[in-house]
């Protein structure tokens, strides 16, 4: 099994992970057989990397981060939620969250189950569900990083599912704002790029309607474009007058959105994706709240191919739990030889060795 980006897909690849949609519904099925014309759907659809099958002794299998079926439950509950607002429109004082806050909150909960019972680190990388809707997906990845963070942050459970609520809804208000603007491929001038910026006033002024969440849930939607240094919005406030909630989503926001596809740009890999958090800690982002959402993702998922510095090329195959970013290696190749017994190669026992290189063609 690899790990493949989309776009190196190859026609007669075999699909190593069933797709569904957000209703649940294989739309294409474990053991198929790619064509040209569903590689170019996956593509339109925003799919950045899937599972295919890799030789044939290969033993190696896709553990999803949550259960196929807490997914579709998810994001079928969100699509309700967020129709059901739209519709309602701004002005509705919030009675639609008072028919959903059941639902969303069992969302949260079983979220929280399986993640505390995952001892593996976390990777979103490969999804299995295809939607139209970025923002559905986005919000329910975006409550699963930010839960993996709060557990390493050493949260109770009550601020875990204060968190995670917090999490799924930080975008509601983009419900309000026209789809034209919204989906806009490409550059927003600076009249659009305000509107885009008001979705954080809209959800809080919607969230803070609503007397049965806690006040910090609003404040995530207000919150979650502040930065350490000012230089965020819409409040520009500094370090110690942003929530800590918001801080915390907004790593796993930035994160979420640079892995993703999108109309305008190719999506980043998880390492490059941390690269960009580091870049901003301190000026930008909390410095402790990358460091635990390093210790909670797969910086190199399983099924990646590589590169490493000496010489060598193979398959992420296991992860090191402490050192997220240094993952055990099945080496396939050396110098460009293929090796008729491949061998394992733990990197967090050899400090020496690095990953030069993610081989995203293959």
């Amino acid at each position: 099994m690899k790990l493949v980006s989309t776009k190196f897909i190859q026609s007669e690849d075999t699909l190593a992970q069933s797709l569904y949609d957000e209703q649940g519904v294989i739309l294409l099925a474990r053991g198929m057989k790619l064509t040209s014309g569903v590689i170019q759907k996956l593509l339109d659809r925003g799919i950045t990397y899937v599972y295919i099958e890799g030789e044939i002794d290969d033993d190696q299998y896709y553990e999803p981060v949550i259960t196929d079926q807490l997914r579709q439950k998810a994001v079928h509950t969100l699509n309700d939620t967020f129709n059901g607002i739209k519709q309602a429109g701004l002005l509705s004082k919030s009675y639609v969250l008072q028919t959903k806050e059941t639902e969303l909150r069992e969302v949260v909960d079983q979220i929280l189950y399986e993640v505390e019972g995952n001892e593996t680190t976390l990777t979103l990388l490969s999804d299995i569900m295809i939607t139209n809707d970025y923002i559905l997906q986005h919000s329910l990845n975006v409550a699963i990083y930010s839960i993996a963070i709060g557990k390493q942050l050493n949260y109770t459970s009550e601020q875990l599912k204060e968190l995670g609520i917090g999490a799924l809804l930080h975008d509601v208000g983009k419900i309000f704002i026209e789809s034209e603007i919204l989906n806009k491929p490409s550059n927003l001038d600076e009249a659009e790029f305000q509107i885009i910026k008001s979705h954080t006033k809209l959800g809080y002024d919607y969230l803070s309607s609503y007397p049965g969440f806690p006040k910090n849930v609003a404040q995530c939607a207000y919150q979650h474009h502040e930065r350490l240094d000012g230089s965020g919005y819409p409040l520009g406030l500094y370090d110690k007058n942003i929530i800590p909630y918001a801080k915390v989503i907004a790593v796993a926001d930035v994160f979420d959105a640079v892995t993703s596809n999108r109309v305008y740009r190719d999506a980043l890999l998880p390492h490059e994706a941390l690269e960009i958090l580091y870049a901003g800690a301190v000026r930008e982002f909390d410095i402790q709240i990358i460091e635990a959402f390093k210790k909670s993702i797969s910086v190199y998922p399983e099924g990646l191919m590589v590169n490493l510095s000496d010489g060598t090329s193979g398959k992420v195959v296991r992860q090191n739990k402490y050192l997220c970013d240094r993952p055990i290696i099945r080496v396939t190749e050396v110098q460009g030889e293929i090796l008729d017994n491949p061998y394992e190669l733990n990197l967090g026992k050899v400090m020496n060795t690095l990953i030069t290189e993610v081989i995203k063609n293959t």
